[in-house]
């Protein structure tokens, strides 16, 4: 009797030592203070608005529904989005108790020298089941719900990179747009400028003729008539690039190519910034919403992870009928029933299920260390953006000044040329300080447009606060 009191002790012992042996050991990492880098806004919500319709293109418009509705890139990360939430169901259904319905026979000849007695020791008959099963895991300890938690918001945060993606896709298209725009300009530029070289080749041939110029003149001007023409197919050659990345964005080949026009995108006033960006905003990015939602994630994965100390109450129930022969099977003594509650403890498993609990807590600390890296990116971007859209303004101020005092020059060069009283020197000197100062102003403004379709991506989509 003293023996059995004592393994009974010995068992409710192990019980309680197998609940209270959960590591104590938590995550190192902490995720970054969010009032430190500008993230105290409102939980991450798409914006409403579809922000590149700020630039008044029509075609520009199009184009990128069209990606949204067409690209492969997307498609797969809807259907993404669309596996993870059928996971999350698929998880969430083992919460619930599960009845089946099972049906079977089986024809068998049995050993006439086994357990069966006669006559059914040596003889060949039917072994037929019918019936319900029930099955129920009952969720003392919150595991289950643990891990639909988990499934749950890696579910959100798959359709946060989606968002993402979309986000991403429709700023490639207006990237892709503004160098059409870009090189289209410039293709204007070189016609321009073929044309001024063409006057100074005419001007140039009539001072030769009056015997004011020589042929070395006539030959210069000629050869710069021809780099223009250089400049203006590589302006045609930027513009069929372009072409054929935004046909390829908007999910089409080379049938693309012809839908989409000479676009007209005016740099001057393309998406224009507001006066004050709210302090928040990195807080809309769908890679820093995403980021922190696998925190929640993996912290739920570890709440599973502690609740497999503790016991396991599964519940499992049978009624049906059970017969030999088919022609009993609905006899009312062929009628069979069962309940099976058990329970399971782990008690010894060589550490498995702390090493499970330690992975799970590390999950956390590599959740944790992405989002922090995920942010500190942003912010970067974000200030990057910033100061290269400030030194654009600037530069976009000097260069104006640039310009305006290269075609005065130009202007009074070409008169002081034709009057005679010039060198054609001065005059191709002062024309290449036009058109190279014509160019930059071009690149300047596209490149502004860049960076001001860079800056609201690296805000998450919108210069204003998401309601």
């Amino acid at each position: 009797m003293n023996l059995r009191r004592r393994l009974l002790a010995a068992a409710v012992a192990a019980v309680i030592a197998g609940c209270a042996g959960t590591p104590t050991a938590g995550p190192h990492e902490r995720p970054l203070a969010a009032t430190d880098v500008g993230l105290q806004g409102a939980p991450y919500a798409a914006p409403a608005d579809s922000w590149w319709l700020a630039i008044d293109d029509p075609q520009l418009d199009r184009l990128v529904q069209e990606a949204l509705a067409r690209n492969p890139g997307l498609a797969g990360a809807l259907a993404r989005v669309r596996g993870a939430r059928e996971q999350a169901n698929i998880v969430g259904s083992t919460n619930d108790p599960q009845l089946a319905f099972d049906a079977q026979a089986t024809r068998e000849k049995v050993s006439a020298n086994w357990i069966f007695p006669p006559p059914y020791g040596g003889s060949t008959f039917w072994l037929a089941q019918l019936g319900l099963n029930l099955s129920w895991n009952i969720d003392f300890w919150g595991r289950q719900a643990a891990l639909i938690e988990q499934s749950q918001r890696l579910a959100d945060a798959t359709g946060i990179d989606a968002a993402g993606t979309s986000l991403l896709l429709s700023s490639a298209v207006t990237q892709a747009y503004v160098e059409l725009a870009r090189a289209r300009q410039l293709e204007a530029l070189a016609g321009q400028a073929a044309l001024q070289r063409s006057h100074l080749v005419d001007l140039a041939r009539q001072r030769v003729q009056a015997g004011l110029d020589t042929e070395v003149e006539l030959r210069g001007a000629e050869a710069n008539l021809a780099l223009v023409a250089v400049e203006r197919e590589q302006a045609r050659l930027a513009q069929e690039a372009a072409v054929h990345a935004i046909a390829a964005l908007t999910g089409r080949g080379a049938d693309g190519y012809a839908r989409i026009e000479s676009p007209a995108l005016e740099f001057e006033r393309a998406l224009e910034l507001p006066q004050a960006l709210p302090a928040d905003l990195l807080a809309h990015r769908p890679d820093v919403a995403a980021a922190r939602i696998r925190i929640e994630a993996m912290q739920a994965g570890r709440a599973a992870a502690k609740a497999n100390f503790y016991p396991n109450v599964n519940l499992a129930a049978f009624a049906g009928y059970n017969a030999i022969g088919l022609d009993r099977l609905f006899d009312t003594d062929s009628q069979q029933f069962s309940a099976t509650p058990a329970i399971h403890l782990p008690l010894f498993d060589a550490g498995r299920l702390k090493a499970e609990y330690r992975k799970a807590g590390a999950d956390v600390d590599v959740a944790t260390a992405a989002y922090n890296e995920t942010v500190l990116r942003a912010v970067r971007e974000v200030s990057d953006q910033l100061s290269r859209l400030a030194s654009l303004e600037r530069q976009l101020a000097d260069q104006a000044n640039a310009l305006a005092a290269a075609e005065s020059a130009w202007r009074l060069a070409e008169q002081r040329y034709g009057a005679g009283i010039g060198s054609y020197l001065t005059v191709l000197n002062a024309e290449t300080q036009v058109l190279n100062a014509r160019r930059q102003r071009v690149n300047l403004l596209a490149d502004r447009t860049l960076a001001r379709v860079a800056l609201l991506v690296a805000l998450g989509g919108s210069f204003k606060e998401t309601t």
